[in-house]
């Protein structure tokens, strides 16, 4: 339990942190633009082996916590359910609740997530996008059974969202923080 209340702390205080940023300046707005064009060179075969590499971290945690806004109010949320469908990674939650309306609001958001050792995480950020597809609407919940007595494909309230432009950090108390694209 400690461990969670440290990583629900850990986000508290990165959130507190962005409150108060001021505005991108002329260079950060080209190192993004630069970033960006950099994460374009990544191979397709790295890009999708740092996404399974993200996906078996997140799974290894069980719950991890997801920071989304409104207007400038951060507001940190547990998921628990991630997959790997058609190339993307995907986070799935209701379209009746606010982080649902916050991430069709606003698509940036990040991910913490700590290992049961509480001496490793992952922060993942990136841009969500919703996805309608029926297809993998279903293949998400065949894949989270438990999740089917609350959701339907077609339900009109099931959202599917894969991250694109993702960086993830992963972190460590015992080793240098290595960061990977997808």
């Amino acid at each position: 339990m400690k461990k969670i209340y440290f990583a629900f702390a850990v986000l508290l205080m990165m959130a507190a942190c962005t409150q108060n940023k001021p505005a991108e300046t002329a260079a950060e707005t080209e190192q993004a633009t630069s970033e960006e064009a950099i994460a374009d060179t990544i191979s397709d075969e790295t890009k999708k082996a740092n996404m399974e590499e993200v996906q078996a971290f997140l799974k290894e945690c069980g719950a991890f916590f997801i920071a989304t806004a409104d207007g400038d109010q951060p507001h940190v949320r547990p998921f628990g359910v991630s997959e790997i469908i058609d190339g993307h990674l995907y986070i799935m939650t209701g379209k009746v609740k606010d982080v649902y309306k916050q991430m069709a609001a606003n698509g940036k958001f990040e991910i913490c997530a700590l290992k049961a050792s509480g001496s490793e995480w992952l922060r993942l950020s990136g841009t969500l996008v919703n996805d309608e597809t029926l297809s993998v609407k279903e293949e998400f919940l065949n894949r989270n059974e438990g999740l089917k007595s609350m959701y339907k494909a077609d339900d009109d309230n099931m959202a599917v969202l894969y991250i694109t432009n993702a960086e993830a950090r992963f972190c460590s108390f015992t080793a240098p923080e290595r960061r990977v694209r997808f």
